[in-house]
């Protein structure tokens, strides 16, 4: 899902902080299965949330900006993870 940065900066619903941001040193893992990426010609910027068919809301909880050259290594690193799994345990089915 693409779009502008500035749509991204719109209506986000607020991120909510808990008192233990890091557990044992680590950060805390969030399940999302929502995703909104916009760019401009300096950055990415990816969000990231949950959605709920119930709720009709996405609940976004994390913002992750980077440069081109940084998305392009991430990506490629989403590829090569990918490819690694469904050649374990089968493809992938589409959505």
């Amino acid at each position: 899902m693409i779009c502008a940065v500035a749509d991204l900066l719109r209506g986000l619903m607020p991120i909510k902080k808990s008192s233990n941001d890091k557990q044992n040193g680590l950060p805390v893992g969030q399940y999302a299965n929502y995703f909104r990426i916009g760019h401009s010609s300096f950055e990415f910027v990816i969000d990231c949330g949950q959605y709920y068919s119930g709720d009709k809301k996405v609940w976004f909880h994390t913002r992750i900006i980077t440069s081109p050259a940084y998305c392009k290594a991430l990506f490629a690193t989403f590829e090569e993870s990918i490819g690694q799994y469904e050649r374990t345990f089968g493809a992938i089915p589409k959505k």
